[in-house]
C-alpha cells in the first residue's frame, strides 16, 4: 500500500507590514480621539466573536418573528369583498365627495363625471378634449349648488359649478395667452362654503400663492335666475308643442354669466435674509411699522460685512459636512407652499377683532418648503382697515417660528389645532386659539415625518358647517407616518403627559412600504393602510391590531398602488377604491389600456363595525365662542383644569434647578479646593527654592 509523504513540513509565514490588518497589537492605541481604547489581543478577538454571534442570533430572531407575524395575519385577518361597483369609461385620476354626501365627483381622462352616492349611477358629465383632471376639490355653495376646483395634467386650473344636473365652466384661472410663458398650477383648493380659494402657481423659476374671494351670494342669485329663465323657456316651448327634456337645466355655457371673482392677495415666498443698511434700533422699529409682527427675521441690524464674515467662518468650520450636502443636492426647484383656511377664534388681538359669519374663514395659514416659519394672513381686515387699499403682496399678520424646517402640516376641522411635522422626527401641536404649543415631542425614529393627520370625528351642524367640541380638557389625536414606513398615534391632553402608540414598525422591504395612511373620519379609532404591494388593510389605532383586509375581485388589481386613487365618504360611511382590470401579457404588448372601475366598501354592511359603534362616544357640536367673554371663559376653564399638571411641572422644574445649583456648587468647591491646593504647593515650592538658594549662598 502506497503512502504519500509530504516532502517538507508546513511553515507559518513570517508577518510583514503589508500583511498587517487593522486588528493588530497596539492598534487600540492609534486613535487618540476615541472615547474608550479597544481591547488588546486576545480579548479583542473574543469580543469580536461574541458580537458576531449576537448579531447573527438577533437577525435570525427578527426573521422568524416577521415570518410568524405574516402567517398570523394570513390566518386571522378576514378579507372583505366590495359591496358595490361603478363602471367608468376612461381612467380615474382623483375622487371627491360633496359635503352633504349626495354626490361623488371623479376626475377622468377627458373631463369630469358626477355619480349619485345613493344609486351609484352617473348623473352628469363635463367633457373636454385633451383635458385630464388630476386634482379635484368640491364644496357646497348652498342648496344643490356645488363649486368644483380642478387641475389638469398640463397645470391648468379651472373653476366649475354643478347645478341642476349640469356642469358649467365658470373660469380658467391661469389660462395662458402664450403657451411658452404659461404659469403652472400645482394646487387649487376651496374653503368650505366656497367663500375663498387658494391657487398655488409656478412660472419662470418662481412660485406664489393667489387668494381669491368669490361673490357667493351673487352667484346663487344668478344661478337661481338662470334656472327660472330656463324653466320659463321650456314651458313656452312645451306649449308650442316642442319636445323638451325631463330635467330642466341651463342650455349652454354661453348662457351663464356670473359675477367676476376678486383676487385679494398674492403671496410670494419670503426673501432670504441678508445684510442690512439699518444702523439703529429706531430705524428697525420703523421698518416693522406697528411692531406686532415679530419673528420673520427680515428686519435686523446685521451688516453685510458681518454677514459675510460669519458665512466665511461657517463655511470653513463645517466644510466637510457642506461638501457632502452639496453632493446630495438635486436641481433647484421653486418653493412649494402649503396653505389652510382658518375659522374665527382665538385670544390673539389680531384675530379677536375680526368678525364674520359662522363657518366663513377669516385667515389663511401658509408655510414654504425649507422654511421654519408658519405665516398667517387675514382674509377679512378689521373695520379700521376698510378704507385702506388692499395689499396685493401683504405682510404676514402673525409669524410662528419653529426650531427646524417644516415638512408637513395638518389643521383640525375646527382649525383650533395645527400640527407641524419638522425635520429629524420632531412633531409640534399648536393650540391656535391660545397661541401656545399643546405638545412638542420627538418621534422615536431616525426618519423624517412624511404625513400628519388629526384623528377626530366628523361632525356638522344643521347649517352643514364643520364644528368641533370645545371641551374644557381638549384631547387631540394625531396620526404620524414616517418615510421609513413606521407610523404612530400621538395623544395630547392639556394637563397630562403626551403618549405615543406605535402602529407599524419600520419596513426594510421597499414593496411593503405604505403608500397611503389615513384615519377613518366616521370612526377615528380605525386607520386605513395601503401598501405598495397592493394590500389594503384596516387597523385599530388603540393597540395596532389588524382588523381586516379589503380585497378586490380576482379579475382586478389596485390601480397605481404607489399612488392609489381612493375616497372615504364620511356621510355615507363608504370607501371608494379604483381598481384596474388585469391584462394578459399579449394585451400588454399590444398597448391595450386596462378598464377601470370604482369598488365600494360600505362600512354599514360590515359586522365588525357594531363593536366600534357601541364604544364610540357621542359627539355634539358646541356653540362657537365668538365673543371675548366666551373666549376668556374658555381660557380660564382650561387653565383651571390644568392646574394640577402645571403645579407638578413647576415642582419638577424647581427640583431640577436645585439639583443643577447643587452640582454647580460642588464643581465650584472642587475647583476652589484644587486652586487652593495648587497655590499651597506653589508657595511651598517657592519657599523650597528660596531656601535652596540661601543654602547655596551660605556654602559659597
Amino acid at each position: 500500500m502506497r503512502v504519500y509523504m509530504r516532502k517538507s513540513l508546513l511553515q507559518i509565514p513570517s508577518p510583514s507590514e503589508e500583511a498587517c490588518s487593522v486588528d493588530e497589537e497596539e492598534a487600540f492605541l492609534k486613535d487618540p480621539e476615541q472615547i474608550q481604547d479597544e481591547l488588546p489581543q486576545p480579548f479583542r478577538m473574543i469580543s469580536k466573536l461574541i458580537n458576531t454571534l449576537i448579531d447573527d442570533a438577533w437577525s435570525t430572531i427578527q426573521n422568524r418573528a416577521q415570518i410568524k407575524l405574516a402567517q398570523q395575519l394570513k390566518k386571522q385577518s378576514p378579507v372583505l369583498e366590495a359591496t358595490g361597483q361603478i363602471q367608468i369609461s376612461g381612467k380615474t385620476n382623483c375622487l371627491a365627495s360633496s359635503d352633504d354626501g349626495e354626490y361623488v365627483f371623479a376626475g377622468v381622462s377627458k373631463g369630469l363625471c358626477v355619480f349619485s352616492a345613493l344609486t351609484n349611477l352617473a348623473v352628469s358629465a363635463w367633457e373636454e378634449e385633451d383635458v385630464e383632471v388630476t386634482s379635484l376639490c368640491v364644496t357646497c355653495l348652498g342648496g344643490q349648488v356645488y363649486l368644483i376646483a380642478t387641475v389638469d395634467d398640463m397645470g391648468i386650473a379651472r373653476l366649475l359649478v354643478y347645478f341642476s344636473n349640469f356642469i358649467t365652466l365658470i373660469k380658467v384661472i391661469n389660462e395662458p395667452e402664450d403657451v411658452s410663458r404659461r404659469n403652472l398650477c400645482t394646487k387649487f383648493e376651496l374653503s368650505r362654503g366656497g367663500d375663498f380659494a387658494g391657487v398655488m402657481l409656478e412660472g419662470n423659476g418662481e412660485s406664489w400663492l393667489e387668494v381669491y374671494r368669490f361673490p357667493k351670494d351673487s352667484w346663487l342669485r344668478e344661478l337661481e335666475l338662470a334656472q327660472t329663465t330656463s324653466q320659463k323657456q321650456q314651458t313656452a316651448d312645451s306649449q308650442d308643442g316642442v319636445l323638451t327634456e325631463t330635467v330642466p337645466h341651463i342650455s349652454s355655457v354661453g348662457d351663464l354669466k356670473l359675477s367676476p371673482s376678486v383676487i385679494i392677495m398674492k403671496i410670494k415666498p419670503p426673501k432670504s435674509i441678508s445684510g442690512t443698511s439699518l444702523k439703529s434700533q429706531f430705524e428697525v422699529l420703523q421698518k416693522t411699522e406697528d411692531g406686532n409682527v415679530i419673528g420673520s427675521g427680515q428686519n435686523h441690524m446685521i451688516s453685510s460685512r458681518q454677514w459675510e464674515e460669519q458665512e466665511t467662518i461657517f463655511q470653513s468650520v463645517y466644510k466637510k459636512y457642506l461638501d457632502t450636502i452639496e453632493s446630495m443636492k438635486t436641481e433647484d426647484k421653486p418653493c412649494e407652499g402649503t396653505f389652510d383656511f382658518l375659522l374665527p377664534g382665538g385670544l390673539l388681538p389680531v384675530f379677536g377683532e375680526v368678525k364674520g359669519p359662522t363657518g366663513v374663514p377669516i385667515a389663511i395659514s401658509l408655510w414654504w418648503s425649507g422654511n421654519h416659519d408658519l405665516l398667517k394672513y387675514l382674509l377679512v381686515r378689521p373695520t379700521k382697515d376698510k378704507n385702506d387699499k388692499t395689499e396685493v403682496e401683504p405682510k404676514p399678520d402673525v409669524v410662528w417660528p419653529n426650531a427646524r424646517p417644516i415638512l408637513c402640516s395638518a389643521v383640525s376641522r375646527c382649525t383650533k389645532y395645527i400640527a407641524l411635522g419638522l425635520t429629524e422626527g420632531l412633531l409640534t401641536v399648536w393650540d391656535a386659539y391660545l397661541g401656545l404649543p399643546l405638545s412638542v415631542l420627538s418621534i422615536p425614529r431616525d426618519s423624517d415625518i412624511r404625513h400628519v393627520q388629526f384623528m377626530e370625528p366628523h361632525t356638522v351642524n344643521k347649517d352643514n358647517v364643520t364644528c368641533s367640541t370645545f371641551q374644557v380638557s381638549p384631547k387631540t389625536q394625531v396620526l404620524v407616518s414616517c418615510k421609513d414606513g413606521a407610523s404612530h398615534v400621538v395623544v395630547s391632553v392639556r394637563g397630562r403627559d403626551t403618549t405615543v402608540t406605535r402602529l407599524t414598525e419600520r419596513s426594510e422591504d421597499q414593496s411593503s412600504l405604505p403608500s397611503a395612511i389615513q384615519s377613518i373620519p366616521f370612526q377615528p379609532n380605525l386607520v386605513l393602510f395601503m401598501s405598495r404591494n397592493g394590500t389594503i388593510a384596516l387597523m385599530d389605532s388603540t393597540d395596532g391590531a389588524l382588523i381586516c383586509n379589503f380585497g378586490l375581485p380576482a379579475s382586478h388589481a389596485l390601480a397605481t398602488p404607489w399612488d392609489p386613487v381612493f375616497l372615504l365618504d364620511p356621510e355615507r360611511q363608504s370607501l371608494f377604491i379604483r381598481g384596474d382590470k388585469k391584462l394578459f401579457p399579449d394585451e400588454l404588448l399590444e398597448g391595450k389600456v386596462a378598464a377601470s372601475s370604482l369598488f365600494i366598501f360600505n362600512f354599514n354592511q360590515f359586522s365588525f363595525m357594531e363593536s366600534y359603534r357601541d364604544t364610540q362616544t357621542s359627539v355634539q357640536a358646541a356653540k362657537h365662542p365668538g365673543t371675548w367673554e366666551e373666549r376668556c371663559e374658555l381660557y380660564l376653564q382650561d387653565r383651571l383644569q390644568s392646574l394640577g399638571y402645571r403645579n407638578k411641572a413647576m415642582a419638577e422644574c424647581w427640583n431640577q434647578l436645585q439639583q443643577h445649583a447643587a452640582s454647580v456648587r460642588q464643581r465650584q468647591e472642587k475647583h476652589l479646593n484644587r486652586t487652593a491646593v495648587t497655590q499651597r504647593s506653589q508657595i511651598q515650592s517657592t519657599r523650597v527654592k528660596q531656601g535652596a538658594k540661601a543654602c547655596i549662598k551660605v556654602i559659597q
